[in-house]
Order: C-alpha cells, then sequence, then structure tokens
C-alpha cells in the first residue's frame, strides 16, 4: 500500500503502509489521519505525530501504527524534498555508505532439499552473501522428531551447497512453544546461523526470555512489536541478541532511530525486518546510513517483474553483498502512479501455517537491483 502525502507548496511526498493480510483496514485508518492533518505543518513531524498518538484513544496495534509510520515516514520526504536532501542528512548525516544484506525470498518454488540447495547457489552467484528462510513448513507450536529431522536436512543441503562463508538466518514465524523452540534451536547450532528469529509468538517475553537463556545461538525478534513500548521491556530483559523493528509498523523513521539508540544502550544490534516494496527499502537505507549499530538489512531477492517500471528504485549489490545507501533527495523515490494503475490490488493470503509457504513470489519474478561490478564470488559453492 503506497501513501502519497500532498502540500498546497506542491511538494508530494510517498511512503508505504504494506501490513500483509490486513490492506483495507490500514487503507481506513490512513484516511482518517488524512482528515486530521489537513492543513497542518507537514515539517512538524514530532509534534504531529505525538498529538496524533496522543489523542487516540486505542493506541498501538499493527492497523494504527502501520498508518501513523506512513504518514511519518511521507512527512519526512516532504521535509527533506523541501530542503533538497536526502532524508539521512536530517537524521544526522552519514555513518556509512553501505549496508551488509541478506536475501529473503530466493528459495521461492522450493519443495526439496536440492531445490532450496539449487536456489541458494543461484543466488549467492547474484551476489548475495546472506540468506534468511523458514524451513519449518506448516508447523505449529510443536514438531515431531521425524519432521524436524526432515526440517534440518534442508537446512544442512543450503549449507553443504554453499559453504560456511555464507550467512543464513532462520526464520521461525513465531511458531513454537517454548521446549520446542529450544530444541530447535539446539538442532540449529551445527549450522552456525547468525541468529535464530522469532523463534516463538510475539507476545510473550516471558517464553522470549526463557528460550534465549537456553539457546546455543543468538536469537531475533520484533517485527511485531510496535513503538519503543514494545521493545523496552525486551531489551531490558535481555530477550533478544539483535532487534528487528519495522519501519512501516513501529512507528516510523524517527521511532526506529530511537529504537535503536535504546538497542544500542544493552549493545544489540539492529537488525530491521524490511521484505516489503521499494518504499519501505528506501526508509530503512535511510536509517542503515544514520545508525552505528545497523548491522543487517534483510531484502527481497526477487519481485513481480514490474517493480522497476512503478518508481525510480535504484538499488546497488556490491561483490560484497552490500547494498549502497542511495543518494536521491527525500526518501530517494520517485512513484509512476499511471503504471501502479495497471497493477490494482489483489488479495493475498497469509500462508506462514501453510505447506505452500514458500511460493512467496510468482513464477515470473526476477532481480531488479544493479551491480558495481560482475561478481565473482568469494564463497565456497559446491
Amino acid at each position: 500500500m503506497i501513501v502519497r502525502l500532498q502540500t498546497d507548496e506542491g511538494i508530494t511526498g510517498v511512503a508505504e503502509a504494506t501490513l500483509e493480510g490486513q490492506e483495507l483496514a490500514v487503507q481506513g485508518a490512513v484516511a482518517l489521519l488524512s482528515d486530521a492533518v489537513k492543513g497542518k505543518d507537514p515539517t512538524r513531524i514530532s509534534q504531529t505525530i505525538y498529538e496524533l498518538g496522543r489523542d487516540a484513544y486505542w493506541r498501538g496495534g499493527p492497523v494504527t501504527m502501520t498508518a501513523l509510520s506512513a504518514l511519518e515516514m511521507a512527512m519526512w520526504d516532504v521535509s527533506a524534498r523541501a530542503l533538497n536532501v536526502p532524508v539521512h542528512k536530517m537524521l544526522g548525516g552519514t555513518y556509512r555508505d553501505r549496508v551488509r544484506a541478506y536475501a529473503n525470498g530466493w528459495f521461492s518454488g522450493a519443495q526439496t532439499p536440492e531445490h532450496f540447495a539449487e536456489a541458494a547457489v543461484a543466488t549467492v552467484k547474484s551476489g548475495f552473501r546472506g540468506l534468511k528462510w523458514d524451513p519449518f513448513e506448516a508447523a505449529d507450536l510443536t514438531l515431531e522428531t521425524r519432521d524436524l529431522d526432515r526440517m534440518i536436512e534442508c537446512i544442512a543441503a543450503v549449507r553443504e551447497a554453499v559453504g560456511d562463508e555464507v550467512d543464513l538466518f532462520i526464520e521461525g514465524h513465531g511458531r513454537f512453544n517454548v521446549p520446542t523452540a529450544i530444541r530447535v534451536a539446539k538442532k540449529l547450532e551445527q549450522f552456525n546461523p547468525i541468529f535464530f528469529e522469532e523463534p516463538c509468538p510475539p507476545d510473550s517475553i516471558d517464553a522470549l526470555v526463557e528460550v534465549r537463556s537456553k539457546s546455543p545461538i543468538p536469537i531475533a525478534a520484533g517485527e511485531r512489536w510496535f513503538g519503543r513500548q514494545g521493545f523496552v521491556p525486551a531489551l531490558a530483559r535481555g530477550a533478544v541478541d539483535y532487534v528487528q523493528p519495522d519501519v512501516t509498523h513501529a512507528g516510523g523513521l524517527l521511532e526506529l532511530s530511537f529504537i535503536s539508540t535504546l538497542a544500542a544502550n544493552y549493545y544489540v544490534p539492529f537488525a530491521p525486518h524490511n521484505p516489503s516494496g521499494p518504499l519501505s527499502t528506501a526508509a530503512t537505507l535511510q536509517l542503515g546510513a544514520t545508525l552505528p549499530n545497523f548491522r543487517y538489512l534483510e531484502i527481497m531477492a526477487t519481485d513481480v517483474p514490474w517493480r522497476t517500471e512503478i518508481s525510480n528504485e535504484n538499488l546497488t549489490l556490491t561483490p560484497e553483498g552490500d547494498v549502497l545507501i542511495p543518494e536521491g533527495i527525500g526518501l530517494g523515490i520517485d512513484l509512476d502512479f499511471d503504471a501502479m494503475a495497471e497493477h490494482p490490488y489483489v488479495p493475498h493470503p497469509m500462508r506462514i501455517f501453510s505447506d505452500t509457504i514458500a511460493d512467496i513470489r510468482p513464477p515470473d519474478a526476477r532481480s531488479y537491483f544493479s551491480r558495481t561490478s560482475p561478481i565473482t564470488s568469494s564463497a565456497s559453492i559446491r
């Protein structure tokens, strides 16, 4: 979902309000915000977002926070465009000119360990040095030993195919109860993953603390927490090794910057959730430019073939597996609304607890990255 913020000076800001499975609810929330901000100064970002949150009787939650996040991002886009600078210049300036990326969605359509291994090799050859996926099929809270052993075969095949120099990130999607999550984490240790993401449902910090206390591998979480209120208790209680707020849901750019500061106080790396579209990626890259503890950028390896038609997005993937920070003004994205109109909204049900979870890209999906030079992989690919 794309949000467009228009001003009486002719400057238009854009942002993303994608909330998987709740698009129509977010559309309604954005409409309410539209009425609330008419006539306000679009450069008074902190005041506007604070007062809208304060005045709402029902606070937080994915729908309200996604709408607010989009408004906040669009206001940053307007403000930076008015000054003819990138947003990151207004957030403290650049700390770095690139961020390490890991690929999601690279496995679309894979069904067997051999399929996953082949897709992994192809993705590494394309330039990525990190791979994330959920190998746990339709698991819900518990796993039989035989099922877990079968799922581990998939991870073993990928690790064998790409070697030890490629980073693996294992997604849990909040599937497991505490004892199962601990058992899975111990099985994963042999593959040396960077982290095990969302091993148990996101609504219990107690459960996450217990899992992390017994896990031999790092734990990541945060994509389904909203605002600083969701992150303070998790950080204070040592629930995570990596924190993963989503700029599209957790409150926008300024809130994520604040959350990164909270995380830095505990020396917890910042690895934001970002499996979405061009504007979510653009906003996350603005943060990547400025935040010292920004560690990893999640990004989809492929997308619909018309992604390159709807905007001037220009992402460069380096041979080292980094994405360069773009230098366009505002969020650095201009949209082609006529091209977007050729691809109207179509509902896509969430399939986290379905055996078709790997089918997250259409058959004609393709890469949308440019590259700084021909890729000569240093990874051990067999």
